[in-house]
């Protein structure tokens, strides 16, 4: 598995509470051993996959009082996000934005959509 260290990685930014999710292969087979076509994977409302790259997280509002005395970058805080860069996720399809970027495809998927993260503490990349 590739992770967020691949170079055609490193030129995309996600925004805001967005996480970028490579899905992984669908069972082929029922548990009956009946192969599953792909247009029956692929109306699934749940997928899995592992995320690749997040957003900074939720922008928290900025006071309306403006010192100019403070830098810029000072201004917007984020609250981060629980999904980390190598998590298995379950999540929402109907939520997800599908794209191919590199002949490869990915799910932008909202953090809210997001029903599950399995992470592997020892997961080196």
């Amino acid at each position: 598995m590739i992770f967020a260290g691949d170079n055609a990685l490193k030129k995309i930014l996600i925004i805001g509470d967005k996480v970028l999710i490579k899905p992984t292969k669908g069972e082929e087979k029922t548990k009956s051993g009946l192969l599953l076509p792909p247009g029956v994977r692929e109306k699934d409302q749940v997928l899995k996959g592992y995320v690749m790259k997040t957003g900074p997280g939720y922008v928290l509002p900025v006071p309306v009082e403006n010192e100019a005395w403070k830098p810029e970058d000072e201004q917007i805080k984020y609250i981060p996000l629980q999904a980390k860069e190598g998590d298995l996720a379950i999540f929402l399809v109907n939520a997800a934005t599908e794209i191919k970027y590199e002949h490869e495809k990915y799910f932008i998927v909202p953090h809210n959509a997001i029903l599950l993260l399995e992470r592997a503490e020892d997961l080196e990349f």
